[in-house]
């Protein structure tokens, strides 16, 4: 049983750091395309390194976690690291988004940057991701914990996601600088609260210490990790890549000053939709298995998403519907979300079944293997997508009047005028494009992901509870 204390500072403790990871997936391509005026070549380098830290990234999540399995400090196994993490990361974030060399020079601090940003940030999540697992084994006390912790993810998201669309036209590069600040410090202090807050129950320690060869020897041999960790990042490619490239949608379709709302009403929907999903997904799969929740919300998706691909095309151009559309979209993604973190978790009792052993850190770092993979992914194709469509070129026109209110050159009304204008000559094929680039991609991805889960991932909540009962008896 988590005490309440515990269960409220662990849970709590996600609102300033889904803040701050939300911040640099979402907005730090934005905050690069629409306030440093930089080359294509230049914007390229960003990218491509962008790609390759996350990939990186991805590779130390599995270190991170061999480390965090073989801790024994008196502070606890994950606290030390999800305070030292959140530490180091707020202060790269309030330099990433303060400190602003102009070209190539921009381009060698942004890398350094953005690998340290990966690194710290990776020291935080997998602690406090591989505490969750630990903390019960319960299926209904940890679909508690998953609900509730989604509750505050969903609110740490909003925070950032509703405000920084309303404040960045006309203002770039101030509000960035002021938003990179704040959400820098409420990561500090929510992890802060996780740390100070949470008791750490204690497990039986794995006789053996777990090295680099052992823990690939951990993940390779559990075959439903395998199935369900490809499926992760496949759905993980769709589910971020519509948020990634919808700051640009907006301004390409409905321009420049005029969108700053629109987004903001997108991005309520977003939180209406996830927030949602996390007080329905308990009720829902008390009464209904995972596996068909999962197959439901699939089709209610490719739906959604044939609708936004036909937006203004074949269908009017409408907000309400256009709102309504992605309201249900993301409820139904968050379902899948809740859904699949617990399928990875179970995991973790499927592998102490089968080979007596507990891995709870190295396990769980597979669902933050998957984010990052998928988000190297999903940068990579919106960039080449954003170049390869020409929105790139085009955006860096609005990028040097950013550049000139910020220095003082010119007034934000007058820039916000001619930034529409620019955005008037855009060819239509252009905006097709950007389109496909968000919708169809996505949407092929998650059916994927749909497939290889129902295929291969067999530990259904009867086989869970099954595995859980003999685990218990063999103790």
């Amino acid at each position: 049983m988590v005490d309440k204390k515990t269960k409220w500072s662990y849970c709590v403790g996600a609102t300033g750091r889904d803040a701050a990871y939300t911040l640099v997936s979402m907005f730090l391509l934005t905050y690069i395309q629409y306030t440093m005026k930089l080359e294509v070549i230049q914007f390229t380098v960003i990218s491509v390194t962008m790609v390759v830290c996350m990939i990186w990234d991805a590779v130390n999540d599995l270190l991170m976690s061999s480390i965090i399995e073989n801790s024994h400090f008196k502070a606890g196994k994950y606290r030390p690291f999800i305070i030292v993490g959140a530490v180091l990361n707020a202060i790269v974030i309030a330099l990433m988004f303060t400190v602003r060399p102009t070209g190539w020079a921009f381009v060698i601090f942004f890398c350094i940057m953005y690998l340290l940003w990966g690194m710290t940030y990776t020291i935080n999540d997998i602690a406090y991701w591989g505490m969750l697992p630990s903390l019960s084994s319960d299926p209904k006390e940890r679909d508690s914990l998953v609900t509730l912790m989604g509750i505050f993810v969903c609110v740490g998201q909003f925070s950032v996601a509703g405000v920084v669309p309303m404040v960045i036209a006309g203002n770039a590069v101030s509000a960035f600088r002021t938003v990179g600040l704040i959400v820098a410090l409420a990561f500090l202090l929510f992890q802060t609260l996780t740390f100070l807050g949470v008791t750490e129950k204690e497990r039986k320690d794995n006789a053996e210490q777990v090295n680099i060869r052992s823990m690939f020897k951990i993940l390779k041999r559990n075959d439903q990790l395998v199935i369900s960790g490809i499926s992760y990042v496949l759905f993980c490619v769709g589910q971020q890549l519509l948020l990634l490239l919808a700051v640009n949608f907006f301004y390409f379709e409905f321009g420049y000053s005029g969108s700053g709302d629109l987004v903001t009403y997108f991005t309520v929907m977003y939180g209406l939709g996830t927030l949602a999903a996390q007080f329905v997904y308990p009720v829902l799969s008390a009464r209904v298995s995972r596996s068909r929740i999962y197959t439901i919300c699939m089709i209610v998706l490719i739906v959604g998403y044939l609708v936004l691909l036909g937006f203004g095309y074949v269908i009017p151009k409408n907000i309400i519907l256009l709102m309504a559309t992605g309201l249900i979209i993301f409820f139904c993604q968050g379902l899948v979300n809740l859904a699949m973190v617990v399928m990875i978790n179970n995991t973790i009792e499927y592998d102490e079944y089968r080979f007596g052993e507990r891995h709870d850190s190295i396990i769980s770092a597979i669902r933050s293997f998957a984010s990052k993979f998928s988000g190297a992914l999903n940068q990579g194709t919106a960039s080449l997508i954003l170049i390869v469509s020409g929105i790139y070129a085009v955006s860096q026109n609005i990028s040097d009047l950013e550049v000139r209110i910020g220095s003082g050159e010119i007034a934000s009304e007058e820039a916000l005028g001619i930034a529409d204008g620019i955005i008037a000559t855009v060819e239509p094929s252009q905006t097709l494009t950007l389109r496909i680039g968000m919708v169809a991609i996505p949407l092929i991805v998650m059916i994927a992901a749909r497939l290889i889960m129902k295929a291969g991932y067999k530990i259904d909540e009867k086989e869970y509870k099954r595995m859980v009962g003999e685990i218990a008896e063999r103790k």
